[in-house]
């Protein structure tokens, strides 16, 4: 069978804009003469939908796309995800669905068996799971069709199972010659690799071809990598959709294996970045940002990404110097901005504070000056951005990285002012690989910017590591004890110092209200702060 990969990139609730898109893959992919076209999961609703499933005429909106997408379908068959509903009550209101369109009509639909429910999915509080599937006839084949989380589950991949099932292993015992996945799987560092080695284990164990067609794009927080594939029964690709970008692949399943390449870790970084600064603003209606530049390396790398994703005659930089800005800092500024072609101003702080500080002085009369007074520098440039933002229409877009968010080394309704915060999944080692990253043709982030101690300079002299554990340490404990779950006593079996872990843990602990305060940041770790991490900000566990 020769068929198509349609990664394509959905917006949800734009079901006009989603159906022209699987017009435009289904009628390129009948072009190449192709027997079959491939579609992601929920291509006619986008994913994630969430809360909209309970909208009065949702469901019904995507129906009827469907059925006029139909309408549309000749001798090529065209396999898409969609949402349905839930017929069978007592229930959740709605199915997570595939359908097989052919000559005009929808000729079969199966409905999604496994149903996440962790991490950043919540699709048992929407979805009605399926009681079981049979195969699908289609020119003479029993396809077998699989959503996203059904091929997730098996046994000679997972020691440990989630779900009790195997819908593939289901598929095969009824006759199924071909497993099509359609997948709507968010991105996260090293994903792209397990997820490749988890397919081809599939493949082999079934003995049957892997189609796998993946979403690509950002939608909130997450970023869909597309990445989809085709493997014969030996798990080696046939075919490969590249990564963080709209394609339609053919493939002939009798053709030869493709050689595999291992795409670059930062490379991937870098492009899942871009493309999610790229569609939250666009998917938004923002075609435009602004940042505050501090000379300093997150606030340096947001702006490469940002001009990445927007064009720089979209992006502004602006530079706002406190009483304690050093000139490096500010020279360092404004060669970025040289570099990028960005539009920069430069609003000096200081007649603000000092104005702030006259103001406050009949209440905190002569109280030394502590971290109230940098907090104040910092929420006067986050009045200064929003300021921008209101005037020009334009995104604020923050600039903080996982570690200093972990740790609350950041001030609420200063620093974390904005409408998206870009790296706050990215912990501050990982800022400095993707500084050089894309520095590694040439100078873009000033060597200056990259090599010098960070600083908030927001008092005289001031450092980093002067408040928080060196970040090769912070980070590795931040992974243990956020990402890993770990307590602080196994944390401390590694080797690392129980009064710095204790220190540490406590800090997360104490700054998860900002962290719900803070704007909604992108994924690209398997665990974020964000929807996927779901700790009380009233408790007392200490572990």
């Amino acid at each position: 069978m020769k068929l198509a990969l349609a990664q394509i990139n959905t917006t949800v609730g734009d079901f006009d804009g989603n159906l022209a898109l699987l017009r435009a893959a289904y009628e390129r992919g009948v072009a190449a003469g192709v027997e079959l076209v491939v579609a992601p999961e929920l291509a006619m609703t986008g994913y994630p939908p969430r809360d909209l499933l309970l909208k009065s005429g949702f469901i019904e909106g995507n129906l009827a796309a469907l059925e006029s997408l139909a309408q549309s379908v000749g001798g090529t068959g065209l396999v898409v995800g969609h949402v349905t509903e839930n017929e069978r009550q007592p229930g959740r209101p709605a199915v997570n669905a595939v359908s097989l369109l052919h000559q005009g009509k929808i000729v079969a639909t199966r409905a999604k068996t496994l149903l996440p429910t962790y991490d950043v999915f919540d699709e048992d509080r929407y979805f009605e799971p399926a009681e079981s599937n049979a195969p699908v006839e289609f020119n003479g084949c029993r396809l077998g069709l699989t959503i996203c989380e059904d091929v997730w589950n098996d046994d000679a991949f997972w020691p440990d199972r989630r779900y009790r099932g195997n819908p593939v292993e289901q598929l095969v015992e009824q006759g199924a010659e071909i497993i099509i996945n359609v997948s709507a799987s968010p991105w996260n560092l090293g994903k792209e690799a397990m997820r490749r080695e988890m397919l081809a284990s599939l493949a082999i164990k079934a003995q049957r071809p892997v189609v796998y067609c993946n979403a690509v794009g950002g939608n909130d927080e997450l970023i869909f990598d597309g990445g989809s594939l085709v493997l014969n029964v030996a798990g080696e690709a046939l075919a490969a959709c590249p990564h963080f970008s709209e394609a339609l692949v053919e493939v002939d399943l009798d053709g030869a294996a493709q050689p595999a390449s291992e795409p670059d870790a930062m490379a991937l970084l870098h492009d899942a970045l871009v493309l999610g600064v790229r569609d939250y603003l666009g998917k938004c209606g923002f075609s435009s940002a602004v940042i505050g530049l501090s000379g300093g390396i997150d606030s340096a790398v947001t702006a490469a990404l940002a001009v990445q994703a927007l064009g720089a005659e979209n992006v502004r930089g602006i530079t706002m110097p406190s009483p304690y800005s050093s000139q490096g800092s500010l020279d360092d500024s404004e060669a970025l901005a040289a570099n990028l072609g960005i539009q920069y101003d430069v609003i000096p702080i200081h007649a603000g504070f000092e104005m702030m500080k006259g103001s406050l002085e009949p209440i905190f009369g002569d109280r030394p000056e502590d971290v109230t007074e940098e907090n104040m520098q910092a929420r006067l440039r986050g009045l200064i951005l929003m300021a921008a933002s209101n005037k020009f229409g334009s995104l604020v877009l923050t600039t903080g990285n996982k570690s200093e968010l972990a740790v609350g080394y950041c001030t609420l309704y200063g620093d974390m002012c904005g409408g998206l915060a870009v790296i706050s999944d990215v912990p501050k080692t990982k800022v400095f690989e993707l500084a050089r990253w894309i520095n590694r043709e040439g100078e873009i982030i000033p060597e200056a910017t990259i090599t010098k101690s960070p600083s908030a300079e927001l008092r005289p002299d001031q450092k980093d590591e002067d408040s928080l554990p060196p970040y090769e340490v912070l980070d590795a404990i931040l992974e243990q004890y956020v990402v890993e779950c770990r307590s602080v006593a196994e944390i401390v079996t590694d080797g690392f110092d129980e009064s710095i872990v204790k220190r540490v843990a406590r800090l997360i602990d104490l700054n998860e209200y900002k962290r719900r305060q803070a704007a909604p940041g992108l994924k690209v770790t398997s665990k974020a702060f964000g929807v996927g991490r779901r700790i009380p900000v009233a408790q007392k566990f200490k572990g």
